[in-house]
């Protein structure tokens, strides 16, 4: 069955109220599911007028809709009104939905089928809002920029977990028969200057790093993908030829549409021309500026845009439509809709297992039935001025579980720290203490009779169109906001078994923390939005033991992550050098390595197998959207046997780091190259399979312009983190 019959199903199944058809991992992928879609869009071609084309490609103007993006309906071939609306976690604007986890915390559950599972229940929810295009996920920023303010709404540093990350989600979303848009295309790290700048970067890092994550997304049949702001390499992305047409529409074999972010057109010949197929939201933000619409008409009357490039990109747009089965019964555009379903389950266990346990001592966690606790930080509470006072989350006041921008949305509901830790007291008659301020007067009071105190610190960024506290998006520093160290250290001074508590949209420097007497436990609970408490009550009573892993290395100093937040133009002198790889390569000892996390069992690795028909040299298949067929082919298998040797039940994260040859140039010590998240409970053993592509042992050879397979011996590093290598091995290609 093709992903298109399986997204008709999907749109019938909801149409009707029942749990939508899944899209199952091993579903056609590529040409044969985009063959038909494509079809059927150049047969509507024919009952198109040249102005019926126009308005397909260019959407009604700033705020003209019921959505963030909106262009005309087509009576002809009974197209509607396209909705396109925010954002990567959840339905922007929604009343009844459910507000996700953002990205970053679901990738630091490191578990697929909730990766997934999270997706599909996002593309239910957009679906019967009725909406067509939902505008996520996110593989741009990667990340580069430990104090980048979007960071959060991506899936961490790494390119293949990101990957991984996307494909899931994507087929998730689509599988309700929503389009899902990859943004942001490409080389948008930061925030500052990022409608200004450009991102100069060489083609090796380019493909490695930032194209990586894409790939996966088209292999995964995305509908749309979004460029970004900035330039790359001196041209704007949405009218860079080599960006839009030379690498994504030709060597990944995009089939699908590039649509604008909001504003980032600046073009009319040159946008058409060199890839980008709709313009959002088709007007700047004040109405004036309008750079399709009768100027694309002009153009293409004076042949200055051939009327063969407007077809292509009306068919690419119809074939996405027909691709995810949205020409039959698709709901009307409803986002006051109520479509929450039992979504909430999803948060709350992607919120749990995303928390990273960074440190135990004495065993102080899980707690057993204290008699009193003291909770302190106004991020214990819900925000007092209202959960959804601040617009797009524009503020860190009281719990944070979000960061802010576009790609925030309003909380239904919010289980702050203390609703939920309030509540599991009364069950186990403990007398919780209050002190839901950041100020370290009377702190003492609260927290020196308790036999544990939990002080809640936060830092927060977000989109540039938002200043919170001085930050314009990006953050100032490393450091907890609202004087994070001064209130651990003052709590910490009145009682010896202290608990901190960080919710925080990526690394924080930890060292005053750390050297903090009394200081006995560090819970990482990420970005966990409405389900906050709960899943801190989850893992701080050992309800479940901690799984969660780092999707960022976390540094003893700013400094040592070797990028910044840069004034002008981004030369990324630090090439293939990021975060762990960047540590590795200049033995810099981390505090807290990328992929860390403990855990109340314990795990042993043993067994490392490995088999191989690998063979060197460039990937030569024929093109499938995500690039050469050759390069998702499986070319090695990589097993071991983890054994939860405590006395809990657990779950693991193994990790497959590979070190390339000798031969394949200037490579990172590592990288990461597969990971399996074992459920074991105490005293069982399973297997981490690793099952390892073409490309996972290729690099981007810019002479020859392919992917290559070197010659050479392949490290093979399996364990629990980056640093923590239990197994190795290696193979010879």
């Amino acid at each position: 069955m093709t992903l298109q019959a399986f997204a008709l199903l999907a749109a019938a199944a909801l149409v009707r109220g029942e749990t939508p058809t899944k899209v199952p991992r091993d579903a056609p992928r590529g040409a044969a599911a985009w063959e038909a879609a494509h079809s059927s869009a150049a047969a509507a071609l024919g009952k198109l007028s040249q102005q019926d084309k126009i308005n397909i490609v260019t959407g009604v103007g700033w705020n003209k809709g019921p959505c963030v993006g909106n262009t005309p309906a087509i009576s002809s071939i009974n197209y509607p009104q396209l909705c396109l609306q925010d954002g990567p976690l959840g339905v922007r604007f929604g009343s009844s939905i459910t507000a996700f986890t953002p990205g970053i915390q679901a990738a630091s559950t490191w578990d697929v089928d909730l990766i997934r599972q999270r997706g599909e229940y996002m593309g239910a929810e957009f679906k019967g809002c009725g909406i067509h295009v939902q505008l996520g996920p996110v593989a741009g920023p990667l990340g580069k920029v430990p104090q980048g303010g979007r960071n959060w709404e991506g899936f961490g540093v790494d390119p293949y977990l990101t990957g991984i990350a996307m494909a899931e989600t994507i087929e998730g979303i689509q599988s309700a028969g929503v389009q899902a848009t990859a943004k942001h295309y490409i080389l948008n790290e930061q925030e500052l200057n990022r409608e200004t700048m450009s991102s100069n970067v060489d083609d090796r890092t380019l493909h490695e790093l930032y194209l990586w994550p894409f790939a996966d997304a088209v292999h995964s049949n995305v509908a749309s993908v979004m460029c970004s702001y900035n330039k790359i390499n001196g041209t704007w992305a949405c009218e860079n030829d080599r960006v839009l047409n030379v690498i994504l529409k030709q060597e990944l074999g995009f089939p699908g549409y590039v649509m604008s972010d909001w504003n980032a057109q600046h073009s009319t010949d040159d946008a058409a021309n060199h890839g980008m197929d709709m313009t959002m939201p088709g007007s700047d933000f004040n109405g004036g500026t309008i750079l399709w619409g009768p100027q694309l008409d002009s153009a293409v009357n004076s042949g200055r845009v051939p009327k063969s490039r407007l077809d292509d990109m009306v068919e690419r747009i119809l074939a996405a439509w027909y691709l995810l089965g949205q020409d039959s019964n698709y709901p009307a555009i409803n986002i006051g809709a109520n479509v929450q379903g039992n979504h909430k389950e999803n948060v709350r266990a992607v919120a749990r297992d995303g928390i990273v346990l960074l440190k135990n001592d004495d065993g102080i966690l899980p707690l057993k039935k204290p008699a009193k606790l003291a909770l302190i930080g106004s991020a214990a509470v819900v925000n007092p001025q209202g959960l959804n006072s601040c617009q797009d989350q524009g503020c860190n006041k009281g719990a944070l579980g979000m960061g802010w921008g576009s790609g925030a949305v309003n909380y239904p509901y919010f289980v702050a720290p203390y609703d939920a830790l309030k509540a599991r007291a009364q069950e186990d008659g403990t007398t919780v203490s209050l002190h839901n301020s950041d100020s370290t007067s009377g702190v003492a009071n609260v927290a020196s009779d308790a036999d544990a105190a939990i002080v809640v610190i936060t830092a927060d960024s977000g989109e540039g169109y938002i200043t919170v506290e001085g930050a314009a998006g990006d953050r100032l520093n490393l450091d907890p906001w609202h004087n994070g160290n001064e209130l651990v250290k003052a709590v910490a001074a009145a009682n010896k078994n202290t608990i901190v508590v960080v919710h925080s949209v990526g690394p924080i420097i930890l060292e005053t923390i750390l050297a903090t007497e009394g200081v006995k436990a560090i819970v990482w609970a990420g970005l966990p939005s409405q389900e906050n408490g709960n899943a801190l009550v989850d893992i701080l009573y050992g309800l479940a033991s901690p799984s969660g892993k780092l999707v960022y290395t976390i540094a003893k100093r700013e400094q040592d992550y070797g990028t910044a937040v840069v004034r002008g133009d981004d030369t990324f002198p630090e090439g293939l050098f990021v975060d762990y790889r960047h540590f590795d390569k200049e033995n810099i000892e981390p505090r807290y390595e990328f992929g860390f996390g403990l855990s109340y069992t314990n795990f042993t690795y043993a067994d490392l197998e490995l088999t191989s028909t690998a063979t060197a040299g460039p990937a030569t298949g024929e093109t499938i959207p995500g690039g050469a067929a050759d390069l998702w082919e499986e070319v090695a298998t990589v097993t071991a046997t983890i054994t939860n040797s405590g006395g809990v039940d657990g779950a693991e994260v193994a990790q497959l780091y590979l070190t390339l040859p000798s031969s394949a140039p200037a490579t990172p010590p590592k990288q990461l190259r597969g990971f399996a998240k074992l459920k074991l409970a105490a005293g069982a053993s399973g297997t981490a399979t690793f099952s390892l592509r073409r490309r996972d042992l290729s690099y981007w050879d810019t002479g020859r312009g392919q992917w290559v397979v070197p010659e050479g011996e392949f490290g093979v590093s399996v364990g629990a983190s980056s640093r923590d290598i239990r197994l190795t091995g290696s193979f010879r290609v």
